[in-house]
């Protein structure tokens, strides 16, 4: 159940990879659109880039939890 429960946990990363890829992409086409705002355009993405990160990082520890920390382990 704990391989299960990483691997949800891991499953966080999808996420967080498709949402940062899309601001990326998003962040392109704004920078496009208005050239002089590169600077601004480019701290705002990479803040929200920045937020969306730490899901799938929380995601990445509570896998490492589930499948080095897990106190059953020692039962068996």
């Amino acid at each position: 159940m704990s391989a299960i429960a990483a691997g949800m946990g891991a499953l966080a990363g999808l996420g967080s990879g498709l949402g940062q890829g899309y601001a990326a992409g998003k962040g392109a086409e704004a920078v496009a659109r208005q050239p002089e705002a590169r600077g601004a355009i480019t701290s705002t993405m990479l803040l929200g880039q920045a937020v969306t990160e730490t899901c799938s990082i929380y995601g990445f520890i509570i896998a490492l939890i589930c499948l080095v920390g897990n106190p059953l382990i020692a039962l068996l």
